[in-house]
């Protein structure tokens, strides 16, 4: 059978975040970068789509192809490793300590923002032909995107920053359970389906995903957002982390951690002993 039982793949889960934990400097980089790149690559695909068809669903329906890709490939996004390396660290995995993790998520961070900003970069020269033209419907959606979605939060001060929190939640709930989803089967196929349906919830309902935003927000600047840096880091990429990292972890790891491989014991009660039972019901029989 291709589906793997949950407390197998929730055995895979710690194992591929002690991996993480362990993996050298150069292949964490390469891989985050990879990662940021194809991503932000499926969101610029996902909002042309979008703006040329006028459905969202459609655009919503398309970008998993480069969630499902980069992890087939093998590559990190700081989603995932939020969910994942945490777990070494609670099971106490052979020298995965607090620092270890820290380092992981700092690097696969750094290559996550350089692979999306490259893309952003790439997607600004091409909507502006070299930034000689104006922007086409494309890259002005990009531009209010980032408007809409930093701005905009801030215009409904503390309710505006709860709002982005939750979805930031939200949305790691949804990626997190897409990472999983691929240890679910052993077949692609199966793979695929797993990682396809939470990843096209979260881009349609609108959720944040911190890497995502690290192509939206800077292509949107580069293409007359009407936004600053200081907006996006405030309004949007700073909380998002926050929230994808409680909402991934809580959510996904944790739970699936907890009641999968520590799980607790059941309350069957215990079987008999045949050897010792005494049969109350038997008469009793006198001695001479």
């Amino acid at each position: 059978m291709s589906y793997v039982k949950p407390s197998d793949f929730a055995v895979k889960m710690v194992d591929a975040g002690e991996s993480k934990a362990f993996m050298s400097t150069r292949d964490t980089l390469i891989r985050a970068f990879m990662a940021g790149a194809i991503l932000a690559l499926a969101a610029a695909f996902a909002v042309t789509v979008t703006v040329r068809t006028g459905e969202p669903l459609l655009g919503a329906l398309l970008f998993p192809v480069g969630f499902i890709l980069l992890y087939l490939m093998g590559f990190d996004l700081l989603t995932g490793v939020f969910t994942l390396v945490p777990l070494a660290l609670l099971d106490k995995r052979r020298g995965v300590t607090v620092r270890s993790m820290l380092r992981n998520w700092g690097l696969v961070f750094l290559g996550n923002f350089l692979g999306a900003i490259l893309v952003a970069v790439m997607m600004a020269v091409i909507l502006t032909y070299g930034f000689s033209v104006a922007p086409d419907d494309v890259g002005q959606q990009l531009g209010e995107i980032g408007h809409s979605r930093t701005v905009g939060y801030a215009e409904h001060g503390a309710a505006g920053m709860l709002t982005l929190f939750i979805r930031g939640v939200l949305c790691n709930w949804m990626v997190s359970t897409g990472v999983v989803a691929a240890l679910m089967s052993t077949s692609l196929p199966g793979k695929v389906i797993g990682m396809w349906m939470p990843i096209m919830l979260f881009f349609y309902m609108g959720f944040e995903h911190s890497i995502v935003n690290m192509f939206l927000f800077p292509s949107g600047l580069m293409l007359g957002g009407d936004f600053s840096i200081a907006d996006y880091l405030v309004w949007n990429e700073i909380p998002t982390v926050i929230g994808n990292l409680v909402g991934g972890l809580t959510f996904v790891g944790l739970t699936l951690y907890l009641t999968h491989v520590r799980t607790a014991p059941d309350r069957r009660p215990p079987a008999h002993d045949a050897t010792t039972e005494v049969d109350v019901a038997a008469p009793v029989r006198a001695t001479t």
